[in-house]
């Protein structure tokens, strides 16, 4: 399977009047997510984070391609 790159935000029976209202919603609750911590905390939350999308995820292949794509835009 290839990494979408494509947005692809969405939650099971939820209707979005606006296509990026999903990617809103995400980045809302990320901000929400790192609120109130230092940069260690915040950068442990990163860390952790990854690695649970990452598990979820599975596919290594997808995860090597996402990995570099990462890096490229470093």
């Amino acid at each position: 399977m290839p990494l979408n790159t494509q947005p692809n935000f969405g939650e099971a029976g939820k209707r979005y009047f606006q296509a990026y209202s999903p990617g809103d919603d995400f980045y809302e609750l990320l901000i929400d997510t790192h609120r109130d911590l230092n940069d260690d905390q915040s950068a442990m939350l990163n860390a952790r984070l990854i690695l649970l999308l990452a598990n979820h995820i599975g596919d290594i292949a997808v995860l090597r391609e996402a990995l570099q794509i990462a890096r490229e835009g470093v």
